[in-house]
């Protein structure tokens, strides 16, 4: 499959501080561009998991013994990791989003610049998909989904004409929601608008960030003592969650502090926030947004 290169490939790697014998998870397999640097610097003994739920994925599986792909979400990290007996592990890197392969197929109906039915579905097998949420939630949930995930301050009035409009006409494709919200996709600011929009029903379509929460949570009984994990993140609402859990191991409030003020928390951060070089976003355009967080297991 056509996959694009991977985004901070060295950084987040490097940032995985890989020991040769030991064990490790890519949660976001994509393309594997990740996965084969990470088995570059592993020894004979290594192990590699990767996970990806995308079945066009599995086309780029990676013919090496020390090597296992799973076509499963990555919420289900430690049943999966358990299953195939690695209790605990090295080193999770993680690059989330939507991979290029995605974006690139029209079809699929991840991006802004075809005509495809509404679809966004990165599991093919998944039964809520774009048509979904449009056509068939209520006025409510569809404003709440443009709020909290796209960020977009007219919502209300999309979720209002969305409703309106499938009361005579299902909304089937791209081009037909587009018409539907032309009059809040200004000529000067239309692809960022059009992409918050598309994001907001992609994550509500894939549940992202209930999936990237499980995933998190996992992370610090999975992982040994000293081990790493790398997170690349594309946009604020993932970056967010990472940088707060990172932080104290919450994702909202504050932990308990004992009568010294002091608390506990799983994780400590490794070095400051990673962005891309200008060189590497010239090269790469997807890079352009991309976070780099790494942290430790205390």
């Amino acid at each position: 499959m056509d996959y694009h290169n991977p985004v901070l490939l060295t950084e987040a790697v490097d940032g995985l501080n890989v020991k040769p014998g030991g064990v490790y998870v890519d949660v976001t397999f994509g393309g594997g561009g990740h996965s084969r640097e990470i088995l570059k610097r592993l020894g004979p003994k290594g192990k590699l998991f990767a996970f990806d739920q995308d079945k066009d994925a599995l086309l780029n599986a990676i013919d090496d013994p020390r090597f296992k792909l799973i076509n499963e979400n990555f919420r289900f990290l430690k049943r999966f990791l358990r299953f195939y007996g690695a209790k605990k592990v090295d080193g999770i890197l993680a690059d989330f989003g939507v991979s290029s392969h995605q974006f690139d197929v029209a079809e699929r109906g991840f991006s802004t610049r075809f005509e495809a039915d509404l679809d966004m579905r990165m599991d093919q097998d998944n039964k809520l998909s774009a048509f979904h949420v449009i056509n068939k939630y209520d006025e409510e949930q569809i404003r709440d989904v443009f709020l909290q995930y796209g960020e977009l301050r007219q919502a209300p009035a999309m979720a209002r004409l969305i409703v309106e409009e499938r009361a005579t006409n299902e909304i089937k494709s791209s081009e037909h929601l587009k018409e539907v919200l032309k009059k809040f996709v200004k000529h000067k600011n239309e692809h960022k608008v059009l992409a918050q929009i598309y994001q907001a029903i992609r994550i509500e379509v894939n549940q992202e960030i209930e999936a990237l929460k499980e995933l998190l949570l996992q992370v610090p009984e999975v992982l040994v003592a000293g081990g790493r994990l790398s997170c690349i993140s594309y946009h604020s609402l993932e970056d967010r969650l990472v940088k707060r859990f990172i932080r104290n191991g919450l994702f909202e409030g504050e932990p308990e502090r004992d009568v010294y003020g002091n608390f506990e928390v799983p994780l400590k951060k490794v070095g400051g926030l990673i962005v891309p070089s200008k060189a590497e976003i010239k090269e790469n355009s997807r890079a352009r947004s991309a976070k780099l967080r790494i942290a430790e297991k205390i």
